[in-house]
C-alpha cells in the first residue's frame, strides 16, 4: 500500500469513527460513578465510540483514539501549527503527550474493576521532526510490556502513512486502586 493509500485509509477510519459516536466527541474527565463497574477495556472502548469523554489535553493536542485490543492502543494525530516550536517543526512536547496517550491506554486496556493508572516515568526518543502539513496524520502505536498488580510498563512508536519511525517510548505507571465511596 503506498502512504497516499494508507494516509486516505486512516482519514476514512477516522471519519467512519467519528460519525458513528451519538453525541460526538466528547471532551472532559471521566465520572468515577459511571466507570466504577468497568474494566480498564470497557472503558477505553466507551471512550473511543464517544459514550465517555477523551481527557482534555487528546482535544488540545489533536489527536483521538482509533483502535483498541487487549494490551494494544492506537492514537491518530494531526499535528497542526498550533503545537509547532519556534524552528517550524512539531515542538518535543506533542511527541510526548500523543505517546504518554498511547502507552497508557494500552496498559488501561488490560486493568481490571476499579483501578487505574498514573504515569511513573515516561522516556520518548525523537527520530525525525514531523512538520504540521493539512490534512497530515500520524499514529502512536502503545504496546503493553508488562502488567503486574502494582506496576506496569509499555512501549510506543510513532509513525506516519509512509510506515517511517518519527518517535519511540517506554514508559512506567503506577496501577492505583480507586477508593470505595
Amino acid at each position: 500500500m503506498t502512504p497516499e493509500n494508507t494516509l486516505a485509509q486512516w482519514l476514512e477510519d477516522e471519519q467512519k469513527l467519528l460519525a458513528s459516536m451519538p453525541n460526538g466527541r466528547l471532551v472532559g474527565l471521566l465520572d468515577k460513578s459511571k466507570t466504577a463497574t468497568m474494566t480498564g477495556m470497557e472503558l477505553m472502548q466507551a471512550v473511543m465510540h464517544g459514550e465517555l469523554p477523551n481527557g482534555p489535553m487528546a482535544a488540545t493536542c489533536g489527536y483521538m483514539l482509533v483502535a483498541l485490543e487487549p494490551g494494544q492502543a492506537t492514537l491518530q494525530g494531526n499535528p497542526t501549527e498550533s503545537v509547532m516550536n519556534v524552528q517550524g517543526s512539531v515542538h518535543g512536547g506533542w511527541f510526548a503527550s500523543i505517546l504518554d496517550g498511547a502507552v497508557g491506554n494500552a496498559i488501561h486496556t488490560m486493568l481490571p474493576v476499579g483501578t487505574g493508572y498514573t504515569t511513573l516515568d515516561l522516556s520518548v526518543k525523537m527520530t525525525r521532526a514531523i512538520m504540521p502539513a493539512a490534512g497530515a496524520r500520524v499514529r502512536a502505536i502503545g504496546k503493553i510490556i508488562q502488567v503486574g498488580r502494582q506496576i506496569a510498563t509499555a512501549e510506543g512508536r510513532i509513525v506516519g502513512p509512509d510506515g517511517k519511525l518519527y518517535a519511540h517510548a517506554t514508559t512506567t505507571c503506577l496501577i492505583v486502586t480507586h477508593a470505595k465511596k
